[in-house]
């Protein structure tokens, strides 16, 4: 089941991030968050308005997804960059899909008009996600970042929706 996160969720997403941190190179970072900086980062996403969901499974977190600003100036309020996480007991379960579908149709109704991934070039689970549900590839950052000993290509990928027929300008 999909739900909107609640601060009682934070520790599990915690939990979740810190492994990726640690573990892969799904994050480009060096060092564990504490629970202090995962809850200002909570209510962060509450204030602007983004959304945090959950997939829970009886009762426990396997997996979150949000979106938020890709830039911060006024002119890209119209493309989100968003992140998929799921726990690592449930990997493989079409968790991250599902999460994915979640996204993609809260975009839609929030007036997006351009989803973005940003995706180390290694994660090819995460890469066949994507495509699979529309993204198409939009190019490499080569060397954008160094982790584990070696550097890491960026891979961007995106999907085109709806969006607002005549935006606006500020």
């Amino acid at each position: 089941m999909i739900r909107r996160a609640t601060k009682e969720d934070v520790p599990t997403i915690l939990e979740i991030f810190n492994d990726n941190v640690i573990n892969s190179t799904a994050i480009y970072m060096y060092k564990e968050q504490t629970l202090e900086q995962r809850i200002h980062w909570f209510k962060q996403k509450q204030n602007a308005g983004e959304p945090l969901v959950v997939f829970d499974v009886d009762g426990e977190v396997a997996g979150y997804a949000t979106y938020g600003s890709f830039r911060a100036y006024p002119a890209f309020q119209y493309t989100v960059e968003h992140s998929v996480y799921v726990h690592k007991n449930h990997y493989k379960k079409g968790i991250a899909s599902k999460l994915m579908h979640w996204l993609i149709e809260e975009a839609n109704v929030n007036g997006v008009k351009t989803m973005v991934g940003c995706i180390d070039k290694e994660n090819t689970a995460s890469i066949k996600i994507h495509e699979k549900l529309g993204f198409t590839y939009s190019g490499t950052v080569r060397n954008a970042g160094y982790k584990f000993g070696r550097w890491l290509d960026l891979v961007f990928y995106q999907l085109d929706l709806e969006g607002p027929e005549n935006p606006l300008e500020y």
